[in-house]
C-alpha cells in the first residue's frame, strides 16, 4: 500500500509537472490593429480633448505605450514594413497605386513566419500591398482574408468586396463588418494558436461614418487648433468632424474585439498590438507637431504604438526609445519564441528588453524615413529633414528651429547617415517597375485585373486622377483601348467577366479581349447605366473617385498560354457615343 502510494505521488508530480510545461510552451495569439490615416493625436490617451476613445486608451494604461514610434509616410510602404521588418523600398514598395503597392514576392511576410510556427493566420481590410496573386494575401501566408486589396475604396456601406478572391458584398458599415470577422475568427480558432491582422481603412477618406458617431459631430465645436493654427474652411472643419468621429468607431470596434477575447478566456495568452499607418490625413490636432500625412516631418510619421499582453507585460509603462513598425516583427516572434529564420536580414530589431525589463542598456540607433525623394532621419534626440535642417526634437518637438549650425558634429554624423542608407539600401529599389500583373497563378482560382493597373489608350480617361478604385470611361473613339502588361503563371482556360456600364445606345457593341495569339469576342446586349453614389454619404467632400454598380458580363472562355505579354481591351464595333464604362476583369481558372 506505502509503494502504492509513493508510486501515485509520485505520478501526479509528474503530471502537475508536465501539466506546468504545457502551459508555459502554449504561444500567445497575436491581435494587430492597424488604422489607416488615423494621427499620433487621433485619441484621447494622447490629449485630443475633442473625442474618446476609452477601449483603446484603457489598451494603453493597461499595457505598454511606445512615446516615440514611427511609420512611413503613407499606406503602402508602412504596411509592407510591418509584414516583413524591413524597409519598404527594399521590398519594391514605391507607390500607392497602379503596381507600385505591390510587395516583392520573395519577401518573407509576418504572417509565413507565425504560419510556420503553426499558427492560424487571417487578415481582414485593407491589403494595399498587392491584388493578383502571388502579392495576394493568400499568397503571402494569411489562410483567410476579407476585405479589398486596393489602396482605398470608394464606398463604406454593404461595399463589393472580397473573400479569398471570390467576390462578394459586405454587410453594412465596413469597419463594423470587418470587426465582425475578425470575431468569428477568433471563435472558430480559440483552441489554437493564432494571428489575426486587421487592417481598418479609416479615417481614410472618403468621411463616411454611421449617423450614430456622426450626430455627436456634426455641430460640434472644435476645442483644440489643427497642426497649422485655426480651421481655415468649412471643409477641413467638416473633414476633421468626420475623422473624429470615424476614431470613435473605430474604439467602439476595437473594444467588441478586446471583449470578444475576453469572453474566450484568452486575455492572457493574447498580444494585442494597436498603430496607425502615417500622420493624420488632414491638418487636424496633433500636439503641434509639424507634418502630416505624405511628409517626412514628426507629424507625418509619428504614430501611436500600445501594446497589451495581460499579466506578462507592464501596465502603464512608457517607452521613450525611438522604435520604428520595422520592429514589430522580430519582436513578436520574441515574444512569441518562435524559431523560424528570417530569409533576408531584417532592419527592425527586438523591443523585448525594452518592454520587459527595467533597465536596460539600448544604443542609440537612426530610423529612416523615406518616400518619393523625401528623406528624413531620426536619431533619439534628434531629426534631419528632408532640406537637411536639423532639429532638437526634446527640445524642439514641432520643428521649429534649425540648429544645424550650432550642432554641426551632430549634422555631420545624420548627414553621413543619410547618405550611407541611400546607397546600400536606396539602390535596392529599381528606377523601373518590369514586374507583370500575374494571371493564374496556382495559388488561387479568380485573378482580378481592375482599371486602376491598366493603361489607357486615346481619348479613354479615368473617372479620377487617384488610380485606387477608379474605372475607365470616355470610350468614345472605336481605335482606342486598354492595355494591361502581364504574365501568365500557368497555361490554362479560363472564364472571362467584365464589370461594365453602358448608355441603351450601346447595346449591339463588341470588343475584344486579347493575349498574344489568344482572343475571345464580347458583345454588349444589355443596357446597364446606373448613376454614381456616395456624394450623399460623405461627411465632407472627397477627392477621390465616386463609384456606381457595374453589371457583370460572362463572355465566355478564353484558352490562355504560359509566358508575358500584353492584355489588351478594345473595341471591335461601337454603337453610340461610347462604347462602356470599365471597372474590372475577372479570369477564373476552370
Amino acid at each position: 500500500m506505502k509503494f502504492y502510494l509513493i508510486n501515485t505521488f509520485g505520478a501526479l508530480l509528474i503530471l502537475i509537472f508536465l501539466g506546468c510545461k504545457y502551459q508555459k510552451e502554449v504561444p500567445p495569439n497575436v491581435i494587430i490593429i492597424l488604422t489607416d490615416d488615423q494621427g499620433w493625436g487621433d485619441l484621447s490617451i494622447k490629449g485630443n480633448l475633442d473625442l474618446s476613445t476609452p477601449n483603446i486608451d484603457k489598451l494603453g494604461r493597461t499595457g505598454v505605450q511606445f512615446d516615440r514610434f514611427f511609420v512611413s509616410p503613407v499606406c503602402s510602404p508602412t504596411r509592407a514594413e510591418l509584414l516583413t521588418g524591413r524597409y519598404h523600398v527594399r521590398g519594391g514598395v514605391y507607390s500607392t497605386s497602379t503596381g507600385g503597392e505591390r510587395l516583392d514576392i520573395d519577401e518573407q511576410t509576418i504572417a509565413q513566419v507565425f504560419k510556420k510556427a503553426g499558427y492560424s493566420t487571417a487578415a481582414y481590410g485593407k491589403w494595399h500591398n498587392g491584388m493578383q496573386a502571388p502579392y495576394h494575401p493568400n499568397s503571402r501566408g494569411f489562410d483567410d482574408y476579407y476585405g479589398f486589396c486596393s489602396g482605398h475604396w470608394g464606398n463604406y456601406y454593404n461595399p463589393v468586396l472580397e473573400h479569398n478572391g471570390n467576390l462578394v458584398k459586405g454587410e453594412g458599415f465596413i469597419i463594423d463588418d470587418l470587426t465582425n470577422h475578425g470575431i468569428d475568427f477568433i471563435k472558430k480558432n480559440k483552441a489554437n494558436p493564432f494571428f489575426l491582422y486587421l487592417p481598418l481603412n479609416t479615417p481614410h477618406s472618403p468621411m463616411q461614418v454611421p449617423d450614430v458617431f456622426w450626430e455627436k459631430f456634426k455641430d460640434k465645436t472644435l476645442s483644440q487648433m489643427g497642426s497649422n493654427g485655426p480651421f481655415k474652411t468649412q471643409h477641413q472643419i467638416d473633414h476633421t468632424r468626420a475623422a473624429l468621429a470615424m476614431c470613435e468607431n473605430i474604439d467602439w470596434n476595437v473594444g467588441r474585439i478586446l471583449e470578444q477575447v475576453e469572453r474566450e478566456g484568452l486575455s492572457k495568452n493574447t498580444i494585442v498590438i494597436y498603430l496607425s499607418d502615417n500622420g493624420p490625413n488632414g491638418k487636424r490636432w496633433n500636439d503641434e507637431m509639424k507634418g502630416i500625412k505624405g511628409t517626412t516631418d514628426e507629424g507625418g510619421v509619428r504614430s501611436p504604438l500600445i501594446m497589451n499582453w495581460k499579466g506578462k507585460i507592464p501596465q502603464g509603462k512608457i517607452i521613450k526609445k525611438i522604435t520604428s513598425v520595422i520592429d514589430l516583427l522580430p519582436t513578436l516572434k520574441d515574444l512569441a519564441g518562435i524559431k523560424v529564420k528570417s530569409k533576408k536580414p531584417l532592419d527592425g530589431i527586438s523591443l523585448k528588453p525594452l518592454i520587459l525589463n527595467k533597465t536596460v542598456n539600448w544604443e542609440d540607433r537612426i530610423i529612416y524615413n523615406y518616400w518619393k525623394g523625401r528623406f528624413s532621419v531620426r536619431s533619439q534626440n534628434y531629426r534631419l529633414d528632408k532640406d537637411n535642417k536639423l532639429f532638437d526634437m526634446l527640445n524642439d518637438p514641432n520643428q521649429t528651429t534649425d540648429i544645424s549650425e550650432k550642432q554641426t558634429e551632430v549634422l555631420e554624423k545624420l548627414l553621413q547617415a543619410k547618405k550611407q542608407w541611400k546607397k546600400e539600401v536606396l539602390v535596392e529599389l529599381p528606377k523601373k517597375d518590369i514586374r507583370p500583373f500575374f494571371i493564374g497563378h496556382q495559388s488561387v482560382q479568380t485573378t482580378q485585373i481592375p482599371a486602376r493597373d491598366g493603361k489607357a489608350h486615346g481619348a479613354i480617361i479615368r473617372s479620377n486622377r487617384h488610380p485606387n478604385c477608379t474605372y475607365f470611361t470616355n470610350w468614345i473613339n472605336i481605335e482606342d483601348k486598354i492595355t494591361w502588361e502581364v504574365e501568365v503563371a500557368k497555361a490554362g482556360s479560363f472564364e472571362v467577366i467584365i464589370y461594365y456600364t453602358c448608355m441603351r445606345d450601346a447595346i449591339g457593341s463588341e470588343f475584344e479581349i486579347s493575349f498574344g495569339s489568344d482572343s475571345i469576342l464580347g458583345k454588349i446586349s444589355e443596357e446597364h447605366n446606373p448613376n454614381e453614389y456616395g456624394a450623399s454619404e460623405d461627411r465632407s467632400l472627397r477627392t477621390e473617385s465616386y463609384v456606381k454598380d457595374f453589371k457583370p458580363l460572362n463572355i465566355g472562355v478564353i484558352n490562355l498560354e504560359k509566358g508575358p505579354g500584353t492584355l489588351s481591351l478594345k473595341a471591335i464595333k461601337k454603337n453610340g457615343e461610347s462604347l462602356m464604362d470599365f471597372r474590372l476583369m475577372l479570369f477564373k481558372r476552370i
